[in-house]
């Protein structure tokens, strides 16, 4: 048994699927210039975008997700505000002028090459500066930085000398003289055969 189907019924169906598909379509619209205006500041990109959507519908947003940037405005920042951190992080850890390694705020030289990188005061133990001629934390003068001072016991940089020949020992050798005095022979005279000294 067939039932008829009033046309107002039809009408209100096709009535509310068509204001249907429209919000769909123009939430897609709304989404895409959004989407895109997130992702560029280019005004001209976030219209075409909003008219690629407009006149091709579900095709054309397909055609924007595959073409648009891969990240957002805010993203971008974030990543290079990271990125910025970063670098200052590496920029602030000290590193050793002699090789270039790494070292830490509170070494007194560089165990890679022996540099010597900072100094202690000689009255309240802190580490200074090598250029600092005053503590700042007790007041007190300090010794000038020699560049010389600059390697701590690295054989690298010992100045070897050439070995010292030995001092000689034998006194009969190296006589020595006292005041004006005559030289004297380092050894007895022989007696002369013959000689008798005269008494007076």
């Amino acid at each position: 048994m067939d039932f008829p189907i009033d046309n107002n019924v039809l009408l209100g169906i096709a009535v509310y699927g068509g204001v249907v598909l429209a919000a769909f379509w123009l939430a897609m619209i709304i989404w895409a210039y959004r989407d895109m205006r997130a992702r560029s500041r280019d005004g001209l990109a976030q219209l075409l975008v909003a008219l690629l959507v407009a006149v091709l519908n579900i095709p054309g947003l397909f055609v924007y997700i595959l073409l648009r940037p891969r990240e957002t405005l805010a993203e971008a920042y974030e990543r290079s505000l990271e990125e910025e951190a970063l670098l200052q992080e590496i920029e602030e850890k000290p590193v050793c002028p002699g090789c270039g390694q790494r070292v830490q705020d509170d070494w007194q030289a560089c165990p890679a090459c022996h540099t010597r990188l900072k100094k202690a005061c000689h009255v309240c133990h802190n580490l200074l500066e090598l250029p600092w001629m005053l503590c700042p934390y007790c007041a007190s003068p300090q010794p000038a930085y020699m560049p010389d001072d600059g390697v701590v016991n690295s054989s690298r940089h010992i100045q070897r000398t050439p070995p010292q020949p030995p001092a000689i020992a034998d006194k009969w050798l190296q006589p020595q003289r006292r005041g004006n005095a005559p030289q004297q022979p380092p050894y007895p005279a022989p007696e002369t055969p013959g000689f008798v000294e005269d008494d007076y």
